[in-house]
Parts: C-alpha cells; sequence; structure tokens
C-alpha cells in the first residue's frame, strides 16, 4: 500500500533469544532455574548464558556452526539453548539413551564443532569419539565436560575443558549475534532413522519463537509459572518449553530422575504449576504407591503427547488433581502440532467419557495454518465423520525447515505443499482428528521412537533367522515395547532369550525386542508382511507382566 514500508522500525527478525533478554529485565531477581540445591535468578541465566556463548565464540563457533550436546534436564542443557543461537550456532542436543554407534553417526553428520557431555555419559561419549577417530574423513569436536554433582570426575578422559571453568574466565560484554533473517537455524533435533541415514530436522528462529508462544497458550501458562522438567529437554528443545518458561518469567524445576516419588516431592517443594510428560509418566504417576504421593498444592496442568494415553489413566490422573491437556505432533512440528481444546460442556460428560474426549488429537494450536485428514494420493481431504482414514498433513510456519542434508526426504515430505505425516487418522465432525495407526510402524516406547525396520535389520543378522517383523506391544508401563515374530531357518535353533540378547548387544536396549514369538510371517501375495495381522497378535497379548518386564530388563 502506498505509503508503506519495511524497515527496522518495524520489522525485526523473530527469535527466542528476545525472551531471556525481556526475562532478565522484568523477571531479574526472580528465580528462573533450580536444580537440587542450586538456584539462578533470571539476570544471572543471562550472564551465564552470555558468558557460555563468549565462551564458545573464542572456541571458533560462529554462524550455523553445529554445537552438540549429550545431558540430562540440568542447568547447563537450560543455558545451551540460549548460549549456543547467541553465537549464531545450532544446538543439536542428543538422546541420552543413544549408544556410541548412534552418537559417533550424528557427530559425524551433523559436523559438530563443539561437542558438551555431562560426566554420566562419558564412556559413551569416549567410545562414539574413537569411532569418530578411526574415520579420516571426519573432523573431531573440541569437547568440554559438564560436571554435575555426584557424578563423579573423569576429567582424565576428556581433556581439560569443564563447563563451569569455561563460564568463569570468560571477559563480561558479549555482544550477542542475533539472527539475520529469522528463517536462520536455531537447533538441529535428530529424529527415527537408521544409524545409515539418520534424520536431522532444522528448526529456525521464526519457527522457533512462534512455536513457544504456541505453547505458552495452549498450556494456559499465565505469568512466573513453575514448571517441572520431567520431559527430556533433548526432545524437540523440551517440546520447546525452554523459551517457554522465559517468555513468561517461569521457573524451571530440573531433576535427574523421572519417578514418582521425586515428582509428587517436587510438586510440593516448588508449587509446581505446569510440567509435561510422555503417557509412560502418567501411568507411573496413577500406579505410585501412596507412601510416595504428596498432596497437590494446586491444581497441576500436565501436557503430554506420544502415543495415545489410555482414558482410564487420564481419568485417574484427573482424580489425583493433574489436569492432563493431550497434544499431538512430531519433531518436524517443534513438538505438539495439536491440542485436544477442552470444551465447557464436556465437564458435564461422565469421568470415563471426559477421559476419551482427552484422548483425542484435536486442532491445529493458534501458529499453525492448518492440520488436515487428506488422501495421500489425491490430496483431497476425507469426510469429518470420524470414519474415513486418511494421513495426517501439516502446513504452517511451525513446521520445520527441513532435512539437514538430506533434499530428497525434505521434497518427498512436503510434496504437495503439506508435511505428510505417515500417521493414520480419522477427523469428527466437530473437526477434532484421531489418530488410529502408524504407517510408519514406528513403536513409541517411554516416549521414545523406535524404528521397526533398524531392529529388524539387526535380528536378520542373527544366524538362525529367516524372516523376521517387528510391531508394538502394549505396555501398561512404557506404552509400547518391542515385539518381533521370527521365522527360523530349516534346521536352525535359537531362544527367545538368545535373540534378545543378541539384540541388546547391538543396539540401545530400549530398542530390543521384549517379546520373541517364533513362527511363519504372514506375507501378501506379493512378498510383503502383513503387519497389521501381527499387530492384532501382538495386541491381543496384552501387556507384559511386572515379573515378565523385570526379567528382561
Amino acid at each position: 500500500m502506498e505509503g508503506s514500508m519495511l524497515c527496522e522500525a518495524n520489522y525485526v527478525p523473530l527469535t527466542p533469544l528476545s525472551f531471556l533478554e525481556r526475562a532478565a529485565v522484568v523477571y531479574g531477581d526472580r528465580t528462573a532455574v533450580v536444580s537440587g540445591d542450586r538456584k539462578y535468578s533470571w539476570r544471572e541465566t543471562r550472564e551465564r548464558c552470555l558468558a557460555g556463548a563468549s565462551a564458545l565464540a573464542h572456541l571458533g563457533v560462529g554462524r550455523r556452526d553445529v554445537v552438540a550436546v549429550i545431558a540430562a534436564n540440568i542447568p547447563a542443557m537450560y543455558e545451551l539453548h540460549f548460549s549456543v543461537p547467541m553465537t549464531g550456532g545450532v544446538l543439536c542436543t542428543m538422546n541420552t539413551r543413544h549408544d556410541a554407534a548412534m552418537v559417533s553417526v550424528l557427530l559425524r553428520h551433523s559436523e559438530a564443532k563443539v561437542f558438551l557431555v555431562e560426566s554420566q555419559f562419558l564412556a559413551v561419549a569416549n567410545d562414539a569419539l574413537r569411532l569418530l577417530a578411526a574415520d579420516a574423513k571426519a573432523s573431531l569436536p573440541v569437547v568440554i565436560r559438564i560436571t554435575e554433582a555426584g557424578d563423579g570426575d573423569s576429567r582424565n578422559n576428556v581433556g581439560g575443558l569443564e563447563y563451569e571453568a569455561l563460564l568463569k574466565s570468560t571477559l563480561p560484554g558479549f555482544d550477542i549475534r542475533w539472527p539475520a533473517d529469522e528463517c536462520d537455524p536455531i537447533s538441529l533435533n535428530y529424529t527415527s532413522g537408521t544409524t545409515s541415514r539418520p534424520k536431522g530436522v532444522i528448526y529456525s528462529h521464526r519457527g522457533a519463537y512462534l512455536n513457544t508462544v504456541a505453547t505458552v497458550i495452549s498450556n494456559d501458562m499465565t505469568i512466573m509459572p513453575v514448571y517441572l522438567w520431567t520431559v527430556p529437554m533433548f526432545h524437540c528443545n523440551g517440546w520447546c518449553m525452554v523459551w517457554a518458561t522465559a517468555a513468561q518469567g517461569g521457573t524451571s524445576v530440573c531433576i535427574r530422575s523421572v519417578a514418582p516419588k521425586v515428582i509428587f516431592e517436587q510438586i510440593a517443594r516448588h508449587g509446581v504449576t505446569n510440567m509435561g510428560a510422555a503417557p509412560t509418566v502418567l501411568n507411573m504417576i496413577v500406579n505410585a504407591p501412596a507412601s510416595e504421593r504428596k498432596p497437590l498444592p494446586g491444581r497441576v496442568l500436565i501436557s503430554t503427547g506420544g502415543a495415545p494415553p489410555p482414558p482410564q489413566v487420564l481419568a485417574k490422573m484427573e482424580d489425583l488433581g493433574f489436569n492432563v491437556v493431550h497434544g499431538y505432533g512430531l519433531t518436524e512440528t517443534y513438538g505438539a502440532a495439536t491440542r485436544c481444546v477442552w470444551k465447557p460442556e464436556w465437564d458435564a460428560l461422565p469421568l470415563a467419557e471426559r477421559a476419551r474426549m482427552k484422548a483425542l488429537q484435536g486442532v491445529a494450536h493458534q501458529m499453525l495454518q492448518a492440520v488436515d485428514i487428506k488422501d495421500p494420493v489425491t490430496m483431497a481431504s476425507v469426510p469429518s465423520d470420524g470414519r474415513a482414514v486418511g494421513e495426517v498433513m501439516f502446513r504452517g510456519n511451525t513446521v520445520m525447515s527441513g532435512y539437514y542434508k538430506d533434499a530428497v526426504a525434505t521434497e518427498q515430505t512436503m510434496r504437495g505443499g503439506w508435511l505428510r505425516t505417515g500417521d493414520l487418522a480419522v477427523r469428527h465432525p466437530d473437526g477434532y482428528i484421531q489418530l488410529k495407526d502408524r504407517a510408519k510402524d514406528i513403536i513409541i516406547s517411554g516416549g521414545e521412537n523406535i524404528s521397526s525396520i533398524e531392529v529388524e535389520s539387526v535380528i536378520f543378522n542373527h544366524p538362525a533367522v529367516l524372516d523376521a517383523a517387528v510391531v508394538a506391544r502394549p505396555d501398561d508401563h512404557w506404552g509400547e515395547t518391542t515385539c518381533a515374530f521370527i521365522t527360523l531357518k530349516k534346521g536352525a535353533s535359537a531362544s527367545a532369550d538368545e535373540i534378545i540378547a543378541f539384540c541388546r548387544a547391538r543396539l540401545p536396549h530400549y530398542m530390543a525386542p521384549r517379546t520373541v514369538v517364533f513362527g511363519d510371517v504372514p506375507k501378501t501375495s506379493t512378498g510383503k508382511t502383513q503387519k497389521y495381522l501381527l499387530r492384532e497378535k501382538a495386541r491381543a497379548m496384552g501387556s507384559l507382566q511386572p515379573m515378565q518386564r523385570k526379567a528382561k530388563l
């Protein structure tokens, strides 16, 4: 329009870094981070983040350089979500359950310039670095040790750089390197994939900012909330809650042990108002013995996602005083992209019906343009009748920038102008969606994605195995566990325990099968495995009993 102009006065690139700057001014003396007996105010947190950025910059970290970290939910992990992007760098948080082989693959693929390691993960990190060093084409990152109380001292394994010492050694006055473009990358999050083809999801400053705002709104986060960290910060940057707590001047309560007793103690001690948890954690909470429970100081809003939580678990959570908000999303959507937005008229429904409604995946959040259920071939929307099944697809500003170093996969996933999830769902007449199946056969155990293809590839390496297929078996504790159906070679023999041990020696333990069934693997006339039949069999088995589960740990 005539007379309008775009300039520095009316346009500044969006970035979550602005949340920290504001929090340090508005909530400077209020507690930002709590971990055990340690507390940091918002002013102190900003100073520590600036010191961290200065230290990283002196190590050569600049724009678009990747800084990797493997750590639990500790203050340093929180701070790195700001200090790394302050340098213009890209934060890559790694799953603490990865084994050395996977960590080395991700270090190589990401070309991480610096690698921060909490002491308790040094053994895995050192093995990963040795594997990386064997590759003549790979560059070894600078390693910084993060020492937490109780971790012990392993400095002889990683050299002399230590996180707290680096913070103290820097000079004040670091100038933040604000993004030149709001679409610049802020983080790199690896999702399901294999060691041969990792998938690094690129988040932008813009997407992170907008999804953070959506997270604040959809989780009813008022000013100065108290957030309990039961969601790993390595997972979708803690569902963007790291930045959300800064936006609202909240207090982050860091815990390293996600156990019911600890959860109830921390809620009571700090007056927790918000938290997040995979359905596995919800199940732990409702099954906690009375001796480990404490009365809640007030209603605690808890967001959940991953495998759809069982309605009976949601009902029990409500009885305990938790208000559960159910969402659905992917790493490719910065975490939850939909919410089961609650309607007041549902309050009058019986408890079981309320729980069933809460288990729906719901509608798109405020910063996403649309979620639709489409025919993946014609791209036509399926009828909103609660029966017609289609693929869940997303479009909007909180969809990833793409897969790092994989333009082909990026184009395939976003062809047709929509992010294709591979998940199957229906849309009800009121517009709410409900997942029905996972077309990619991903198993979700304890909130972690397990690739059935990767597990199958390991099983096929066993000398006695002729054919194998892996599906999810429902589990009261983990949500789902891996169930393998195996056909042995003629004349060969192997026990279930042998197969499980074989897999555990070659995979992270959470990925290995907990159940092995021997027999013919059903096929179609074209030779494709009929996994839907196997899923029905696994579902009919029900959950592993506690003693069975304990025996296989």
